[in-house]
């Protein structure tokens, strides 16, 4: 399992909380310190539709004024490889499956149904 998001992102800190408690084990990738390319995010994209990897409610979204700009999905593709931050968090890789975001709901379901 490979867990990407940033360090104090309050989402990434619930995600990384939960694993820990369920005894997960996870490798973290910190978006700031090794960010994500294209291939990374196009291989994401092949599980999740766009406007849900793409984070619109974060202050890189505002400080970029991105929604003024009718972007295309390429040009939505370039500007979250340019700016991780604009990838919604955490995204988690787990067996061949990608998650966006933390649901409680959705982890326990996901990642604790062998250990009982």
């Amino acid at each position: 399992m490979t867990l990407y998001g940033i360090k104090n992102c309050d989402t990434v800190r619930k995600a990384r909380k939960f694993l820990k408690a369920h005894d997960i084990d996870y490798t973290f990738v910190d978006f700031r310190e090794t960010p994500v390319d294209a291939v990374k995010i196009r291989k994401w994209l092949e599980q999740v539709p766009i406007d849900t990897l793409l984070n619109r409610r974060g202050t890189t979204w505002r400080k970029l004024k991105l929604a003024e700009k009718n972007l295309s999905d390429e040009e939505k593709i370039a500007w979250m490889v340019k700016e991780n931050t604009l990838i919604k968090r955490p995204v988690v890789e787990y067996e061949d499956n990608v998650y966006v975001g933390f649901d409680e709901t959705t982890y326990e379901k996901a990642f604790t149904k062998e250990r009982g």
